[in-house]
Formats: C-alpha cells, sequence, structure tokens
C-alpha cells in the first residue's frame, strides 16, 4: 500500500520523539540489576560500569545486587520494569545461555532481553585452597580418585558455569566430587577460605586478592591463552585437558522494549567508556578482558552460545532443581 502525506507525518513525528527521548535521556539516576551477590566477577562488571558511566551519563549508575534462583530474579525484576532505560541488568553468560536449559520452570526467555553490550569476557580458572596437597590439575586428579567423593567443590549455583565446569572435568578426568551450591560467588569463596569446600571453578576477579596473598593456589586456566595476571599458570590444554575450555561473558540487556534510540545511545556510551586504557588496564589485573561487542555482535554470540550450552547441559545431566 502506498505510503500517503498522513502516513508519511506520522513516520516522522514518531522517529523525532524516540529521537527527543534519547537526547533527552537519561534524565534521573539509573538501576544496574546483577544477580550475585558482592564479590563475584558479575558484581565487579556492574560496579566497572556503573562506575565509569555514571560521569559520561551525567547520572548517578545504582548498583542493585538481586542474587538467587540461578539468575532469575534479577531477570524478573528487569523484564519486568517499564522499559524506559532506567532499569538495566548486568547479566552473566552461565544464567543468561545455560539456566534456561535447566528448569522447566524458567519464566523468561532470551527475547525477553535486547542486548546493549559485551562488557568482560573470562576464562575459569580451578583453584583450591593452599592447604589441599596438590599443585597441578595432574595432581588433583590423582587426589580426587585416592579420595572418591571426599573434594568438595563450590559453584555459584546449580546449573551455574562453575558447576558445568566442574561435571565437566568429573566426565573427562574420570573422577567424583561433591558439589556444593551456593548463591553466587562471593557467599563460596567465603567458604571456600573458610574451608567448608576445597575447591571451586571461577573468574579470576573475585580470587586474585586472595591467590596475591597465597591463601589460595590456581591450578589451570581453561582459555586458550594464559592469563597475563597469572603467567605462570597453565591453560586446561596444557595441563592434558583440551576440551576443558568453558569461558564467560558479563554484558549489559534491558528490557526487548526499550527505544533503540536509547538502545544505541548506551551502547555507544559503554564503548566510549570501555576504551579507557584505565578501565581496561582494571580488567586485565583482574584477570579478566574489556571486550566489548556491539549489540549485534552480541545477540549472535548469545544465539550461537544457548545452542551450544544445550548439547553440553543433555550430555552431562544437569539439572538446576
Amino acid at each position: 500500500m502506498p505510503i500517503t502525506r498522513k502516513h508519511f507525518i506520522a513516520l516522522v513525528a514518531t522517529l523525532a520523539a524516540g529521537s527527543a527521548l534519547a537526547q533527552a535521556y537519561p534524565s534521573r539516576p539509573i538501576t544496574l540489576v546483577v544477580p550475585a551477590a558482592p564479590g563475584g566477577t558479575t558484581d565487579l562488571a556492574g560496579r566497572m560500569v556503573a562506575q565509569a558511566l555514571a560521569p559520561a551519563l551525567g547520572q548517578s549508575v545504582v548498583v542493585d545486587n538481586k542474587a538467587g534462583g540461578n539468575g532469575a530474579i534479577a531477570a524478573g525484576i528487569v523484564k519486568r520494569a517499564p522499559a524506559d532505560g532506567y532499569t538495566l541488568l548486568m547479566q552473566y553468560s552461565g544464567y543468561h545461555v545455560i539456566s534456561p536449559h535447566l528448569s522447566k520452570a524458567h519464566q523468561w526467555e532470551l527475547a525477553d532481553f535486547q542486548p546493549i553490550a559485551n562488557v568482560l569476557s573470562a576464562p575459569q580458572i580451578i583453584v583450591v585452597r593452599d592447604d589441599l596437597p596438590v599443585k597441578t590439575l595432574a595432581e588433583l586428579v590423582a587426589y580426587a580418585k585416592a579420595n572418591p567423593g571426599k573434594l568438595n567443590y563450590a559453584s555459584s549455583g546449580n546449573g551455574s558455569l562453575q558447576h558445568v565446569t566442574g561435571a565437566m572435568l568429573e566426565q573427562q578426568a574420570g573422577i567424583k566430587m561433591m558439589h556444593v551450591p551456593y548463591k553466587g560467588t562471593g557467599p563460596a569463596l567465603q567458604d571456600l577460605l573458610a574451608g567448608q569446600v576445597q575447591l571451586t571453578f571461577g573468574t579470576a576477579p573475585p580470587f586474585m586478592p586472595h591467590i596475591q596473598g597465597g591463601k589460595l593456589r590456581v591450578l589451570a586456566v581453561t582459555g586458550k591463552e594464559r592469563l597475563p595476571s597469572l603467567p605462570d599458570v597453565p591453560t586446561t590444554a596444557q595441563a592434558g585437558y583440551p576440551k576443558l575450555t568453558p569461558t564467560s561473558w558479563f554484558a549489559v540487556f534491558a528490557p526487548a522494549a526499550m527505544s533503540k534510540d536509547i538502545a544505541s545511545k548506551l551502547s555507544a556510551d559503554v564503548r566510549k567508556v570501555m576504551s579507557d586504557p584505565a578501565f581496561k588496564q582494571k580488567a586485565l589485573e583482574q584477570g579478566a578482558t574489556a571486550d566489548y561487542q556491539t549489540p549485534a555482535q552480541l545477540d549472535a554470540k548469545v544465539k550461537a552460545d544457548y545452542a551450544n550450552w544445550a548439547e553440553v547441559i543433555k550430555a552431562s545431566r544437569i539439572e538446576a532443581d
């Protein structure tokens, strides 16, 4: 049907309104909901972004930690929030592309959110208490075989990437460990330091102070390359497990119905603050990489990872509940 003058005017008015809305945004503080307790990499990513974005946007960005439900609580809050750009989600890949496969009661879908920008990428590390008598991944496997079921490993929750990484190691090494789930990396780290569990898997940032302080020991890194912050730690491939390579990403999402103009502005602002050498250096020091990706690139990553982890979850027979 041909576009009439009336339709054309209406279209121009709509586009102008959207542009004006984006130019006026933001006019009040923004809430960045984090699906984890304080102390983990998701929390670190959220706080790095919030601190850097605030002066760029001219408004405060408040981090709101809502742990629990493998990210479902935080995702539900953002899904139900007004799609006006004032409630955003700092998402962790394990929750975004793994959790949906684990529970029949899952209450959100990928289509409920639109990607804004990827912020950090980080491999997992295998970290043990310093008093555990192992110094390499091979020694850990040997110890587990000699003590079946006696090693307790912590994760940030049933079905989390840490849980899946532990299950993958058990399968590939032919060992049996006890999984102990927590509501986030922070609580898991606390019990690891207290001796309630002997090891865990996770991204490096929250563990670095304790690694540097000698309380924890890193056995391997799951990335394709060694971490600049842990140059003496071998990759899992170098340690004999080339198929044990799970990695994490941390990205900003918004409700699906939010204006594309606001989404574009937010993504551009995130890219700008991430280009700061200080931001990049802080990420490297913590064992992560500042890895900006556009909404389109992030969307492609989400879809690919979602399909890949569906196969892994099925093979591992992991359930959240």
